[in-house]
């Protein structure tokens, strides 16, 4: 009764939010600067408040060999001094004009974000020029960065979630460079130097593979000259070399890694499909449906509520360039871990062989379409889902059209990528713990 309330709840509040999409509340425009850097913008002026996001290719897969985690190392150098200023007078300043700065390495992308006052937006965005085509690498930073990196790498280590995590993918996808960490290993950060992280650099930032999202106190002109100003003296550069995959392992396969906790921590999946994939988005709502984010996901009814057996589970889609992924994971006591991956076993058939009810497939695009609109509640928030729509090359029209896609959906899709995705018979399974009843 509790969820059928909460179910009605939720479409009463999603189809409020649908009346209100995000394309309706804001223009994007294509700008181009007089160099021929493109970027996209919204203008905004009711807050003194420009955000910007960008992205470079050639993320963390591109690390060499035996130097895992130099593109995420360049994400802690980067305000640690540039040009003519070096660590302490770099953040003196940062700190006066109250800019915000971060960035992230992902497996294909370096991207980074930034907001600014509007007042102090020709000092702020001349400091972000020099972090982006003059970053220094001096010494002492170098080594602060590197033990805190070290403390992080230490860390993940010892925490069971990643563990699994990073087992799986080495299972998957055995030798490929997706399945290499993402921050390195102990050896690795350890190994890095000022001269790779200088290559690095060098390598990724380019005008090439250059992608901008802007929202905030300027106008399209405006805007197209500070493209040349902020990223003009980067080189030309070129896309990065090519990669190939070394192919899915065959399934089924299950691993166990003893660790003495009272959990076992499991995580199960096997092959997907690219964001490119035409049929993406009728998987998508497959995915939703059996482990997504709503309420009534098959795998937490059937696993959380009926059975008790965990807090939390979920499953996914996991888009990379190169390929994609089913990942899904959860949480159970030692003595329930065989259940629990019988029961998730039992759901990828069940979903496989029937698909969805009407129902499910009605409430999932219920929840998908209002929900949408939550992704756009700040300045920075759309940039970085600009920024992203860029990435995944979906079209300036993608946020105006994005509902009526899912709304599209028929089931008979929804049903034919379950049979495509879902194979509970060949599933590869990493379990973190001291499961009852699952060996390798």
């Amino acid at each position: 009764m509790l969820r059928k309330l909460l179910l009605k709840v939720l479409a009463f509040v999603a189809l409020s939010l649908a009346a209100a999409l995000p394309s309706q509340a804001f223009q994007i425009e294509a700008v181009m600067s007089p160099g021929g850097i493109k970027a996209w913008l919204v203008h905004d002026d009711e807050i003194p408040l420009i955000a910007m996001n960008f992205s470079f290719r050639g993320g963390s897969a591109f690390d060499p060999a035996g130097k895992e985690g130099t593109v995420n190392f360049i994400t802690g150098m980067m305000d640690e001094g540039a040009d003519d200023l070096d660590s302490a007078a770099f953040q003196k300043l940062r700190d006066r004009l109250s800019f915000k700065m971060s960035f992230e390495a992902g497996p294909d992308d370096f991207e980074g974000s930034f907001q600014t006052l509007s007042k102090n937006r020709e000092q702020s965005f001349d400091l972000l020029r020099k972090v982006l085509t003059k970053p220094r690498f001096d010494a002492d930073p170098q080594e602060r960065v590197r033990r805190q990196f070290l403390l992080s790498v230490r860390d993940k280590d010892q925490d069971p979630e990643h563990i699994a995590g990073a087992a799986w993918m080495k299972l998957a996808l055995p030798g490929d460079p997706y399945s290499r960490e993402t921050d390195g290993t102990e050896a690795s950060v350890a190994a890095i130097t000022a001269g790779d992280l200088r290559g690095a650099h060098q390598r990724i930032f380019n005008r090439k593979t250059l992608q901008v999202a802007v929202v905030g106190d300027i106008d399209a002109k405006e805007l197209a000259l500070l493209l040349d100003r902020l990223f003009g003296d980067l080189p030309e550069g070129s896309e990065p070399p090519a990669q190939s995959a070394s192919g899915f392992a065959n399934g089924p396969i299950l691993k166990t890694i003893d660790r003495d906790i009272p959990q076992s921590i499991i995580v199960f999946g096997g092959p997907g499909i690219r964001r490119d994939d035409p049929d993406f988005i009728p998987a998508y709502i497959m995915m939703e449906i059996l482990g997504g984010s709503g309420l009534s996901s098959r795998l937490t009814n059937e696993i959380r509520e009926k059975r008790g057996l965990t807090y939390g589970v979920g499953a996914n889609l996991m888009a990379l360039d190169r390929l994609g992924l089913v990942m899904g994971s959860l949480g159970t006591r030692n003595e329930k871990a065989a259940e629990a991956l019988a029961v998730v076993k039992s759901e990828l058939d069940r979903m496989a062989k029937d698909g969805p009810t009407a129902q499910e497939l009605a409430d999932a695009k219920t929840y998908l379409t209002g929900s949408y609109a939550l992704r756009f509640d700040s300045n920075a928030a759309i940039a970085s889902q600009l920024l992203g729509i860029q990435q995944q090359n979906l079209g300036i029209d993608y946020v105006a059209t994005r509902n009526a896609r899912v709304d599209a959906v028929t089931i008979d899709q929804v049903r034919q990528q379950a049979r495509r995705l879902l194979h509970a018979d060949a599933l590869i399974v990493t379990v973190v713990g001291r499961p009852t009843g699952l060996t390798n």
